[in-house]
């Protein structure tokens, strides 16, 4: 079968080849066709190596498909079914999942840096980013990364709800818990934050203001649901012309950068809650001082995956898609096929395009 496979941290193309294979299933997995996978942002942090994986590694986390075949102990899912994969498989037996943080599972994200999914050129073993791997045709999960949904939901959509959506609308929706009638302010127009604007929507909140540097994607966070949108020259002329200086009631951070978490700060009123939404490098530290942690009584919270429990939102967000209150369509910005991904990835470090989706044949 065909894939994507990265050799080495920081390499300009991607092996795409296709003498792949998959290893053995056991008894509580799940082998999904795949029919959709997003460009993210996060994949090329794999490629870069912020975001650490083992070597080598096929690339992609955010993807929908069809099941072709189930363990023996599967009960969930069965062939022919629609899935979006979760990356973040939640065991329910850790300290993370009995507290109800199954986004904080690190059982099967452990798993996956030991056990390679995937065979090429004869019997050399390769990864599966965050032990999924989207960028190839066919992948093998535990039955726990591949959540049932609506087939009704084009597979395009739903690999959108796989990640992005999930962590953007997840961030308003869950770990902010955005009040009706409040103010929101969103750094970062790119796919996490016109998700957040989304849910920021969804939540009621009657101010969205969207701060990019690219004036180009201000249009597209208007559409989804921001009221206003400016570049970060011009925060301070918004804080005082729609908060009276005060600053808003939730600040997002969607970039993963420290001077994104310090605009997103700089833009939450006192008492008000910074959200960190981004993933960032682990030597990009935050210039806080200690005086402004107590004194200025903001609330700082991460928010990993959305903070969501995919067995309920992954069809959640589905239903919101279906009723039309989440807009996905205008989230994609191109249908590409797996033979252009160097192409895509290149368009995705020009920092232009907003989430290619590789459509498998």
């Amino acid at each position: 079968m065909r894939g994507a496979l990265l050799h080495a941290v920081g390499d300009d193309k991607l092996d795409i080849r296709d003498d792949f294979t998959l290893a053995p299933m056991g008894p509580t997995d799940v082998r999904v066709k795949v029919r959709a996978t997003g460009v993210c942002h996060s994949d090329l942090s794999v490629i870069s190596g912020v975001l650490p994986m083992p070597l080598p590694v096929i690339p992609g986390h955010e993807g929908a498909g069809e099941v072709v075949e189930v363990g023996d102990h599967v009960t969930t899912v069965q062939p022919g079914d629609h899935v979006i994969i979760n990356w973040t498989p939640a065991c329910g037996t850790c300290a993370n999942c009995l507290v109800h943080q199954p986004f904080l599972c690190m059982t099967y994200v452990m798993d996956s840096f030991v056990n390679a999914r995937f065979r090429y050129g004869g019997d050399t073993p390769a990864f599966g980013m965050a032990g999924c791997g989207t960028w190839s045709e066919e992948i093998v999960v535990p039955w726990q990364g591949a959540i049932k949904v609506d087939p009704e939901v084009p597979f395009e959509a739903a690999a959108l709800i796989g990640c992005g959506i999930t962590t953007g609308v997840g961030a308003a929706l869950n770990t902010a818990k955005v009040k009706a009638g409040s103010t929101v302010a969103v750094v970062g127009a790119g796919g996490i934050g016109l998700s957040v604007i989304q849910g920021a929507r969804i939540s009621g909140a009657t101010t969205i203001l969207a701060i990019d540097p690219l004036e180009s994607k201000h249009a597209l966070a208007k559409k989804v649901g921001a009221t206003h949108a400016i570049t970060p020259d011009q925060l301070m002329d918004a804080l005082g012309t729609l908060t009276g200086g005060a600053g808003f009631d939730y600040g997002f951070e969607a970039v993963g950068k420290s001077a994104a978490i310090m605009t997103a700060w700089q833009a939450t009123r006192r008492g008000g809650d910074m959200i960190v939404v981004g993933a960032g490098a682990m030597d990009d530290n935050v210039p806080l001082s200690a005086f402004s942690l107590l004194f200025e009584g903001k609330n700082i919270l991460s928010s990993l995956y959305g903070g969501s429990d995919v067995r309920r939102d992954f069809p959640f967000f589905a239903g919101l898609y279906k009723a039309g209150k989440l807009d996905l369509e205008s989230m994609i910005s191109s249908r590409i096929k797996l033979a252009d991904l160097n192409d895509a990835v290149a368009a995705l470090r020009g920092g232009e395009v907003l989430r290619q989706i590789v459509v498998m044949d």
